[in-house]
């Protein structure tokens, strides 16, 4: 069984809280236009808290398609032990 560290729990937390904000913009007919700008905060959140624990950069093209966290490719869940 993984443990995850106390950064990678933050990160979770913080993308969850985008999750949440942005479920909330864009089901809320009077908050449809303010798509792009009301997430912009729990988007900075998110950001830092994978860059405080190594998540972040994945999505630079420099690393190639498929780099996953600390270069390990992405985990597809297949054969994972519940």
């Amino acid at each position: 069984m993984t443990t995850i560290t106390a950064p990678e729990r933050a990160a979770t937390q913080a993308y969850l809280r985008l999750l949440a904000s942005t479920r909330a913009v864009l089901t809320g007919p009077l908050l449809v236009p303010y798509a792009g700008l009301m997430p912009t905060r729990p988007m900075a959140e998110a950001h830092e808290a994978l860059r405080a624990a190594g998540l972040d950069g994945n999505e630079d093209p420099a690393r190639g398609p498929g780099s996953g966290a600390r270069g390990q490719p992405p985990c597809s869940g297949a054969g994972r032990q519940r």
